[in-house]
């Protein structure tokens, strides 16, 4: 055999070499340790009702009639709008180390508060949850209401999410909690 068309002899024997810098994007959500990184769980924008209640409820009294729909439709549009402008914008943000309330073209925090200061969350409706699927997060911390996050969508979702990590991630949180039973074991 040739010179030109043989391997050279080091290539089976190097061992292969990891690139220094490892990448920090995750297949599956929430699986990165903290102590490695603070990776992001779950991330909810709140829906209207977080911007104004009383306009978010005559857009719900306008759009129960027929007639008056479209008017109700044109009422909320702004307060959509105001959701999804990157200036303007608010998010919660769920990580493996932490709750945030974000704000901002680049989100920053406003508010936080680490997962291991959690002890329980509430949801707490009022008359337009049914409406517009949403509600009010109650964050407590030693028997007090730490954060709020109003408007959240799909509450009870994000309320498995924000309690599931803290079993997750804070040692010795799990057995605080009660274990979740599915509606098909009842």
């Amino acid at each position: 055999m040739s010179e030109a068309h043989s391997l050279p002899a080091t290539t089976a024997t190097q061992p292969e070499t990891l690139p220094s810098k490892r990448n920090t994007r995750q297949a599956i959500a929430g699986l990165t340790p903290p102590l490695h990184a603070e990776a992001m769980v779950r991330e909810v924008w709140p829906s209207v009702v977080e911007a104004q209640s009383g306009l978010a409820a005559l857009g719900h009294t306008l759009m129960s009639s027929m007639i008056l729909a479209p008017l109700g439709w044109l009422l909320l549009a702004p307060l959509y709008f105001k959701k999804i402008v990157p200036f303007l914008s608010k998010r919660y943000t769920l990580t493996n180390r932490r709750l945030m309330i974000q704000r901002g073209l680049k989100p920053r925090p406003v508010q936080e508060i680490a997962l291991a200061d959690i002890d329980d969350v509430r949801i707490a409706t009022d008359s337009h949850s049914v409406f517009y699927k949403s509600a009010t997060l109650e964050v407590l911390s030693k028997g007090n209401v730490a954060m709020t996050l109003t408007g959240v969508p799909e509450p009870d979702s994000v309320r498995h999410a924000i309690l599931n990590t803290v079993m997750a991630w804070v040692p010795g949180k799990a057995k605080a909690f009660r274990p979740f039973v599915p509606a098909s074991a009842k």
